[in-house]
């Protein structure tokens, strides 16, 4: 793309923040129209009442593997380096998630938990990941007693909150997500990278988008508009099924519902996440101070509640699913030679982590331009 282009971007979420601030950056002329209030999409923080930041969409901690994505993003923050851990309430008692030998060691008596790790590493290996659903097939009578112990305590009743579906009905892609760890590495993630940023996400974007180039209008729904806008480029970053007036049916998401309180102490729980697989109606509680260490004599939580209201958060892998996306993909297709590309967590029916987003934005960049 040699020339200078009026570009439209449908939604200012990670990935149409990361497509405006290339193209606007070559010269080109960039419109953002988001349908929301603020920018930055599920990614979106703020600083409440209190000073504190919290996350409006549920935690987002950021970890990869992909230096030139930490690179870039690095040109709009500094870091504040953090190692999530997580921890789940099973049996009463607070242990690591994802489950790994120190979970076990916790959750089982000594010599039983001796027993099953020297029986893990001797199948699978020291420093391996397994799905669940792969640890169910063993046919070594402890470690089948160890995969479906897992696999009741935290992944059955979790996943049926989460997503209103036993594992074995899930895309094997998402029970993936969360192995089962054969090591003593408690952190969430094991990425090269990990970190928040030290003002917050939206002060992050907020740095992305501050060129002259980069016009954005929020509260903007973009079929109110799309006749009246000159452009030669459309980046469509929303609903697949939305922009086609789910001429097909509608895709189906796992909303989410966050329940946000503040409290007149100083710590609510241990660490920055804990899951509640078998306890209560919803799956976790964020208390947002221990994600950037801030200080404050009080604290914000938010205790979430997935089912079909609030804001759509996960696709829903389901076979059913998958075949009517082919269908908007299809169409979508067909409307490259328009100059019209879908991209995004909601315009590909895929999930996407903040890194993949950005890498998947900064690809697509670098191959149109």
């Amino acid at each position: 793309m040699k020339k200078s282009n009026k570009i439209l971007i449908i939604g200012a979420g990670i990935t149409g923040i990361t497509l405006a601030e290339r193209f606007a950056s070559k010269g080109n002329e960039v419109l953002i129209i988001e349908k929301r209030d603020h920018i930055g999409g599920n990614c979106y923080d703020y600083k409440n009442e209190n000073g504190i930041l919290a996350h409006k969409y549920g935690p987002h901690i950021f970890h990869t593997n992909d230096k030139e994505v930490w690179d870039y993003l690095s040109q709009f923050t500094d870091w504040f380096y953090y190692q999530h851990k997580v921890l789940g309430l099973i049996d009463g008692n607070l242990v690591p998630i994802p489950f790994n030998l120190n979970t076990l060691y916790e959750l089982f008596p000594l010599k039983l938990a001796q027993k099953l790790e020297e029986k893990l590493i001797q199948k699978f290996g020291y420093n391996k990941k397994i799905p669940i659903l792969d640890l169910k097939k063993t046919k070594d009578k402890d470690l089948k007693f160890l995969a479906d112990f897992v696999y009741e305590k935290i992944f059955l009743h979790y996943n049926e909150k989460q997503w209103g579906l036993k594992p074995e009905e899930i895309d094997p892609f998402v029970t993936a997500r969360v192995p089962v760890v054969i090591s003593r590495d408690d952190r969430y993630f094991q990425d090269k990278y990990q970190g928040m940023p030290k003002d917050g996400y939206t002060k992050m974007f907020e740095k992305m988008l501050k060129n002259k180039n980069i016009t954005i209008q929020l509260n903007t729904d973009f079929k109110d508009i799309k006749n009246k806008i000159k452009h030669n480029i459309i980046f469509y970053t929303g609903p697949i099924d939305g922009f086609f007036n789910y001429k097909f049916g509608k895709l189906h998401y796992r909303c989410l519902k966050f329940d946000f309180q503040t409290l007149n102490q100083e710590s609510y729980q241990p660490v920055a996440v804990v899951n509640y697989p078998n306890n209560y109606d919803f799956t976790r509680i964020t208390e947002f101070k221990k994600l950037t260490q801030q200080e404050s004599p009080k604290t914000t939580i938010a205790i979430e509640y997935p089912g079909s209201e609030g804001f759509m958060a996960y696709p829903v892998l389901d076979e059913k699913n998958k075949k009517l996306f082919q269908k908007y993909l299809r169409e979508a297709e067909k409307l490259k030679k328009q100059n019209i590309y879908f991209v995004g967590r909601l315009a590909e029916y895929k999930y996407y982590n903040m890194d993949e987003a950005v890498k998947n934005s900064l690809d697509l960049f670098k191959k149109i331009n």
